[in-house]
């Protein structure tokens, strides 16, 4: 009885330091994946003298397959939801964005701090019209 006490007594403390290591790395992916892409279409556009053209969600937008890992860009992020190319959308030019994330909005003002201000609601990276958005021009 008291081994079984000692060990409910060690999940307790070991679940949410877990939970916690988990969710950092979710947050530390996910930006790393943001980062990566924002390159890849900075530099498109710097080749190519514009944007690529508007894509669905988890659609590779033409011109850019050979730019980064496509599978990644197809495949739902570790946040959940599909990344998204938007172009000329609520009033921004170009971004990346994602629409369905799985987490909380704690989690993405999480990540949005270690990309930009920890503001959704100004710098780069905002949630626009339930769309979390990386904006590369206005």
């Amino acid at each position: 009885m008291i081994v079984v006490v000692i060990i409910g007594l060690l999940a307790a403390v070991a679940i949410p330091a877990i939970t916690k290591v988990q969710r950092r790395s979710q947050n530390t992916r996910f930006v790393n994946d943001l980062r990566v892409f924002v390159q890849a279409f900075e530099t498109y556009s710097l080749e190519n003298g514009g944007w690529p053209p508007n894509a669905g969600g988890g659609v590779v937008p033409v011109g850019m397959a050979n730019t980064f890992k496509t599978d990644v860009w197809t495949s739902p992020t570790v946040v959940g939801g599909r990344w998204n190319w938007d172009r000329n959308l609520n009033g921004i030019s170009a971004a990346i964005s994602n629409s369905t994330p799985t987490v909380s909005v704690a989690q993405m003002t999480e990540i949005d701090a270690l990309l930009d201000d920890g503001n959704l609601s100004s710098g780069h990276f905002q949630l626009i019209s339930g769309r979390y958005m990386y904006i590369l021009e206005n």
